[in-house]
C-alpha cells in the first residue's frame, strides 16, 4: 500500500526535484533581454530556411586589427600567460587605456588608479550600481535609453527615476523638468553621449550641465561612451570638463570602435576613491582577464589613425547611406546628423507603434529591425537600424522592404 506521507515531486519543476523551487524575488522586477528572445526566434526561422537578415544588434561584423590578432597569437603561445591575473588588469594596458584617453579625449588619467579594464563596459554597470547604491536609492535613467541601466538598477533594488529625452531637445535632459522632481535620495545618474538609440552627439555646453547637475545635487554622473569614433570625429568625454573626476565616471568599450565585441573589452575612469570602490566589488565576482587578450588590447588602442578612419568613418558612411535609403522605404523620417552605429527613425502615423512596423518587416520581408518600444515609452514612435551588416546585406533587405 503507498504510504501517503511520501513526498510528491513537483511536476513543474525542471529537475524534478521535491517540493516548489521559486527563483529569487527580484527576478519579478526584470525580463529577459529582448535581443536574447527575439534572435532565438530568428534563430528559428532561419533554421526553417528564411535567411533572416538581420538589421537589430550592434554586433561589428569585421575582425580587429591585424597587429591586434597578430598580438593575441604570440601571447597565447607563451607558457606563462595563463594564471590569473591582477584583478586591477595588468599595469600596460592600464597605461594604454590613459594614453588612448590623452591622444583621442585630451584627458589626462592616472594608470595607477584612475582607470580599471573591464570584462566589457557592461559589466562595469553592474558594478558601479552595486558600489554606490543601497536599496531603495534613486538612479536616474534616461528614457529612451539602454535597458540594461533600468534592469540592472532593479536587480540592485534602487529606485528608478526616469528622466524624458525628446527629439525637440536634441534628445538631451530636460534641466528644468529633472530640477523639478524628487532628488534628494538620488544617488547616481546614467547618461549616454554619443547616445544610444537616438544617435545625438554630445556636446562640450551639455557635460558642463550635467557636472554641474551632479556637483549641485551630489548625484554622481555615469557617462556611457561606447560610440564615440563610429561615424564621429569630434571625440568628447565628459571627464574633459574641469572638476568632473570629482562627480564623474566614465565607460568605455572596445566592443564598437576597435571590432572587438565578443572579446568584452572596456574600461572606466574616474577619481581614484571611485575607481577603488567599484574595485571592491569587481573584485568579488570576477578573477580577472586573460593576459593575451590585454595584451592584444594594447596593440587594439595603438591601431593607426588611418585604421580609424576606414573602419569607423568611410565603412559606416556607405551602410548609413543605405540604411538611410531603408528608411525611406519604411516611410521614416530621420535626423541626418545622427551618429554612431544605427540609425533612429520615426515611424509613419499608420502605424500603432513601433512593434507593430517591426513586426511586419520582420515576418513580411524576413528583416529583423529594432522596435524603439524596448528602449522605453518614449521610443514607442520609433525604429532602429544596425549598420553592422555589410553593403550586400543591406541592399537586399532594401530590396525586400520595397517590394513588402
Amino acid at each position: 500500500m503507498k504510504n501517503d506521507n511520501t513526498d510528491k515531486t513537483n511536476s513543474n519543476s525542471p529537475l524534478g526535484v521535491r517540493g516548489k523551487i521559486i527563483p529569487a524575488e527580484r527576478l519579478n522586477s526584470i525580463s529577459e533581454y529582448y535581443f536574447s528572445t527575439k534572435l532565438k526566434e530568428v534563430a528559428e526561422m532561419n533554421a526553417k530556411g528564411m535567411n533572416v537578415i538581420s538589421l537589430g544588434i550592434g554586433s561589428p561584423d569585421l575582425p580587429p586589427s591585424t597587429e591586434t590578432i597578430e598580438a593575441l597569437s604570440k601571447s597565447a603561445a607563451e607558457a606563462t600567460v595563463h594564471g590569473y591575473q591582477p584583478y586591477v588588469g595588468i599595469p600596460e594596458l592600464r597605461k594604454a587605456f590613459a594614453d588612448w584617453y590623452q591622444k583621442w579625449f585630451k584627458v589626462a588619467l592616472n594608470p595607477a588608479n584612475e582607470v580599471q579594464p573591464l570584462i566589457g563596459s557592461k559589466e562595469g554597470i553592474l558594478h558601479i550600481s552595486l558600489a554606490f547604491l543601497n536599496p531603495g536609492d534613486g538612479v536616474l535613467v534616461p528614457n529612451p535609453g539602454y535597458p540594461t541601466y533600468s534592469s540592472v538598477s532593479n536587480l540592485v533594488q534602487a529606485n528608478v527615476i526616469t528622466y524624458d529625452l525628446d527629439e525637440n531637445n536634441n534628445w538631451q535632459p530636460d534641466f528644468e523638468a529633472l530640477e523639478q522632481k524628487d532628488l534628494s535620495n538620488v544617488k547616481l545618474m546614467w547618461v549616454n553621449y554619443p547616445n544610444m538609440p537616438t544617435g545625438a552627439s554630445a556636446t562640450t555646453e551639455l557635460f558642463e550641465k550635467l557636472v554641474a547637475f551632479g556637483k549641485k545635487h551630489s548625484i554622481v554622473i555615469c557617462n556611457d561612451n561606447p560610440y564615440s569614433f563610429i561615424l564621429n570625429e569630434n571625440h568628447l568625454s565628459i571627464l574633459q570638463i574641469e572638476g568632473a573626476k570629482d562627480i564623474c565616471i566614465e565607460l568605455n568599450s572596445m566592443s564598437k570602435s576597435h571590432n572587438m565585441p565578443g572579446w568584452r573589452m572596456g574600461m572606466l575612469a574616474s577619481n581614484a576613491e571611485f575607481v577603488q570602490w567599484i574595485l571592491k566589488v569587481k573584485s568579488n565576482i570576477d578573477s580577472g582577464q586573460f593576459k593575451p587578450m590585454q595584451v592584444a588590447a594594447i596593440a587594439a588602442l595603438n591601431n593607426s589613425d588611418e585604421w580609424h578612419k576606414e573602419m569607423n568613418i568611410n565603412l559606416y558612411r556607405n551602410r548609413r547611406n543605405l540604411a538611410e535609403e531603408i528608411m525611406k522605404a519604411l516611410g521614416c523620417t530621420f535626423d541626418e546628423k545622427q551618429v554612431g552605429m544605427f540609425l533612429w527613425g520615426k515611424i509613419p502615423a499608420k502605424y500603432k507603434d513601433s512593434g507593430e512596423l517591426a513586426d511586419k518587416v520582420l515576418y513580411e520581408a524576413k528583416v529583423f529591425i529594432t522596435p524603439g518600444f524596448i528602449f522605453g515609452d518614449k521610443g514607442n514612435r520609433y525604429v532602429r537600424l544596425s549598420l553592422c551588416a555589410n553593403d550586400k546585406m543591406l541592399g537586399e533587405a532594401l530590396e525586400r522592404i520595397k517590394t513588402m
